[in-house]
């Protein structure tokens, strides 16, 4: 008897999951949302639909092996020797081409905005609010949504203009609704503890040039909505909110790194409306049931221009799928550690093409569960010809990749450019400090 009650258990956990799917993905969530739009949001989602498409790579492959070309830098050095092997004993703790941009550099409090340099990927001409002024969040109040009280970070982010947000001291912040963001802004949390938790979460809605750098983010819900700010000339009515952690809505350069994030009432991640030019990197996900949404309806065939990179991140604890779940659009999953799913890791419809390469992938131990991709509402018949190809990925515990598509004979890339041997094997070192970083005042972060 007590077999057969975990059996059934274990079933019921299976499929549960599946039936709590992500609100974006109905076509009448669309249909109903894009009615609310007023002349103000209509106007900026016709602007960012034009910076979208100009921020749209046409040669994906290239660029993806740009990136590649300096994770083989980092871990082979100019000469081909190996450099990862006791870093950690080391005066800089920095394991990546990201990381080692500026964590080497015991001044960074007093050259903060060199950050913006350091992105790759496809985020890599994201600068946030570099070039603009410092701006100090003293106040870990949210109780105005119209007029922010100044010193908060909903006051920050609604400014006109580049900003640099940093933080006085460590903190925790309850959005009472979600947090519309401006366009060129950064929120830095280095040399804090800084913590978005137990209220809405971040809206990134027809902008561009974000970075989100240094924080923590968990137990989001969803918003009731109401009248909230989005700039310092505009406020107006907003439906309820998603439950997202970090919603990227029809935006492009947006860079989210070092970032800690669990429990979203939605997804932790998601990305829709022609979003494009992102870079995910070095962050730590855990305790999550859809972790990310890239592209939200079968029906939206602008997602096609989405280019997403994930980089050094570890899908860690407690996450079950979507990691991340694509449709349309290219996404390079690069140096990545996936050591938890329950049903599977990365997933898609609608032809999107996946580029796994490096990562190391850590099967759970149900039989039923090994597989790393899952294809939906396609036959094989149809799903064989998307470009979904693994590239020197490791594979633990059983764990295999079901590959499709034309191989990638045709890559722009030299053998400078191509990680050797079994890069994967090297992603423990590469996620080492994925999450947010205790970076101290005169020392290496």
């Amino acid at each position: 008897m007590a077999k057969l009650f975990s059996f059934l258990f274990f079933c019921f956990m299976a499929i549960v999951p599946s039936f709590d799917a992500n609100v974006k993905e109905s076509e009448t969530y669309w249909q109903e949302y894009m009615k609310t739009l007023d002349a103000y949001w209509r106007e900026k989602a016709i602007i960012a639909e034009k910076v979208n498409k100009e921020a749209f790579c046409p040669d994906p492959y290239a660029l993806s092996g740009n990136l590649t070309s300096s994770v083989s830098e980092i871990i082979f050095g100019s000469k081909g020797r190996r450099n990862l092997k006791g870093q950690k004993k080391g005066p800089c703790m920095a394991t990546n081409p990201i990381d080692r941009c500026w964590r080497c550099d015991p001044n960074w409090e007093k050259t903060r905005q060199k950050l913006a340099d350091c992105v790759q990927g496809f985020g890599r001409n994201t600068v946030g609010g570099k070039g603009g002024p410092f701006y100090v969040v003293t106040d870990s109040s949210d109780n105005d949504m119209q007029n922010p009280k100044p010193g908060t970070i909903r006051h920050a982010v609604t400014r006109n203009g580049p900003l640099w947000i940093i933080f006085a001291r460590s903190m925790v912040i309850r959005l009472n609704q979600e947090l519309i963001m401006t366009s060129d802004k950064t929120i830095d949390g280095r040399g804090a503890d800084v913590y978005i938790a137990a209220g809405a979460g971040i809206t990134i809605q027809y902008i561009k040039n974000v970075i989100i750098h240094g924080i923590k983010i968990y137990n989001i819900v969803v918003g009731s909505g109401g009248m909230i700010r989005n700039s310092e000339d505009h406020f107006g009515l907003r439906t309820m909110s998603d439950g997202d952690g970090i919603s990227i809505f029809g935006s492009s350069h947006v860079w989210i790194d070092h970032v800690s994030m669990r429990k979203c009432q939605d997804g932790l991640i998601d990305a829709v409306m022609g979003s494009t030019a992102i870079t995910i990197s070095n962050s730590h996900f855990t305790d999550h049931n859809e972790a990310m949404l890239f592209g939200a309806s079968d029906g939206y065939s602008g997602d096609q221009i989405m280019q997403i990179t994930l980089a050094f991140n570890h899908f860690g604890k407690r996450l079950i799928q979507r990691m991340p779940r694509c449709r349309w659009g290219f996404i390079h999953v690069v140096n990545n550690d996936y050591t938890h799913w329950e049903m599977y890791a990365i997933g898609g419809s609608q032809h999107p093409t996946i580029i796994s390469e490096g990562n190391r992938f850590v099967a759970p131990n149900n039989i039923n569960a090994k597989e790393i991709t899952k294809r939906d509402y396609a036959s094989e018949e149809v799903w064989k010809n998307w470009q979904w190809r693994s590239i020197k990925d490791e594979y633990i515990n059983g764990a295999f990749f079901r590959q499709a598509g034309p191989v990638l004979t045709n890559r722009p890339f030299t053998r400078k450019d191509m990680m050797s041997a079994r890069p994967g094997s090297y992603v423990g070192r590469l996620t080492r400090y994925a999450g947010t970083l205790r970076c101290r005042v005169g020392m290496p972060c």
